[in-house]
């Protein structure tokens, strides 16, 4: 059953180096991502995520026992759900909207801001993409190399690290305060639509086969 996401609390923001064991990592309680969707194919992936923050920022951690995998989409703000991507959609206010933020293994990022996601045939009814310049503050390490193609059928782990400055999140909805106790609304999730094994699973559970439902989120937690 799932109760809520806790992100532990580091005096200095972790560094970029893969260390999934080492360092603040080391003593971080990962989540699991097991809810898979039945429209998928037969691949289950392990899907992995850590959560630290620094007071000033959050960091995620993606750790990813997979097969299968692909990444092509190059372009910021391209469709990297398309490749092996990894997901992260967080709602810090109740009455606000949601961001999300999607990475390839390659490292190419998908990020918005989305205040009404009624399906529209440009997208959603009211979204905007973060600018290049908040995208700049947003950093990404990745093991992979940001192409892999053709496919890589056999066994490979990977790993994929952001980092997301609370000032991104503040240029739309304001001064959002100390994060130490706060509690938003996020889910966790990992994809890969044009793969020769499609397969899409989250954290929390998703009522169909639409990570964009807010409704599904479930609770995170700053600890102080």
């Amino acid at each position: 059953m799932i109760e809520r996401a806790e992100v532990a609390c580091t005096p200095a923001r972790p560094p970029l180096d893969g260390a999934w064991d080492a360092g603040p990592w080391g003593a971080v309680a990962p989540l699991e991502l097991s809810c898979f969707r039945p429209e998928g194919s037969d691949h289950r992936p392990r899907v992995q995520v850590k959560l630290l923050h620094d007071g000033s920022g959050i960091a995620v951690f993606f750790r990813v026992e997979d097969r299968y995998v692909r990444s092509v989409q190059t372009r910021l703000h391209g469709p990297v759900c398309t490749d092996s991507c990894v997901e992260w959609f967080v709602r810090p206010l109740p009455d606000r909207g949601y961001f999300n933020f999607e990475v390839n293994c390659g490292g190419t990022l998908h990020a918005s801001f989305v205040e009404d996601p009624t399906r529209t045939p440009n997208g959603f009814r009211k979204w905007r993409p973060l600018s290049p310049e908040a995208c700049a503050r947003i950093a990404i390490a990745h093991s992979m190399p940001p192409v892999v193609d053709p496919e890589i059928p056999d066994p490979v782990t990977w790993t994929l690290q952001l980092q997301v400055p609370l000032a991104v999140f503040e240029e739309f909805l304001g001064p959002l305060g100390p994060l130490a106790g706060q509690q938003w609304q996020a889910n966790f999730y990992k994809c890969g639509d044009h793969t020769s094994h499609r397969h899409w699973v989250s954290w929390a559970p998703v009522g169909k086969l639409d990570f964009h439902r807010p409704q599904d989120f479930a609770p995170m937690v700053f600890a102080r």
